[in-house]
């Protein structure tokens, strides 16, 4: 029933009238309009660079939301660190999602299979699709809020700052149309750290979709 009653809340015509109107907005009154249509959110991070960003802006409108982090257990030791930094730093209400298997016994039964290889499609099942959906489903969220930006792939540039997944939660991008210099003027301003030493082991190149937004 919960999927059910999530697929009622808006239309495509409502997210298309949101679209339109808070195309200029900044981040802040993103995330507070959001928050009027329904509290009962998270946001989702992987520490993958500029995601303090987004943990800073809907931390700072609403203290103590669900920050879900699914971590596939590939993270450079630089995004871990950066990682522990960001959740001390800001405070923050982490919810942390690993994979049923450690990397180490699949490394041996598996390894990091190519994007051409058959076992490409239950590997990112499980380090990266499985862990989500379990995510999802305990923490039930009628608004998502992501770091999505427009392009980065070419779904993405398809969305806009509202879109509904594909489950109807409302998925929000507060920084949709910001470019990176833009956000590094905003973790500047607000003394916010960074870090580009970053892998998804999942994903051969930077611009291929991830799965979990399309």
């Amino acid at each position: 029933m919960g999927k059910i009653n999530r697929k009622k809340m808006f239309t495509e015509n409502q997210i298309q009238e949101l679209n339109e109107a808070f195309k200029e907005a900044s981040p802040i009154d993103i995330i507070k309009k959001a928050f009027e249509l329904n509290t009962k959110a998270l946001v989702t991070t992987n520490f993958r660079p500029y995601e303090a960003a987004i943990l800073h802006a809907v931390n700072s409108v609403e203290a103590k939301v669900p920050v879900v982090w699914c971590d596939t257990g590939y993270n450079t030791p630089q995004t871990y660190k950066h990682a522990e930094q960001v959740i001390k730093d800001l405070d923050l209400n982490v919810f942390l999602y690993v994979p049923k298997q450690t990397s180490s016994h699949r490394d041996v039964v598996m390894g990091i299979p190519s994007i051409d290889a058959p076992e490409h499609a239950l590997f990112t099942e499980q380090v990266k699709l499985e862990p989500f959906r379990r995510a999802m489903e305990e923490h039930k969220p009628n608004v998502w809020f992501t770091n999505l930006r427009q392009g980065q792939t070419a779904f993405r540039n398809s969305i806009g700052i509202f879109s509904l997944s594909n489950d109807g939660v409302l998925k929000v991008s507060p920084f949709y149309y910001w470019s990176d210099e833009k956000l590094d003027r905003y973790l500047e301003e607000n003394n916010l750290p960074n870090e580009f030493k970053y892998f998804d082991p999942t994903k051969a190149l930077e611009n291929r979709e991830c799965g979990l937004h399309a």
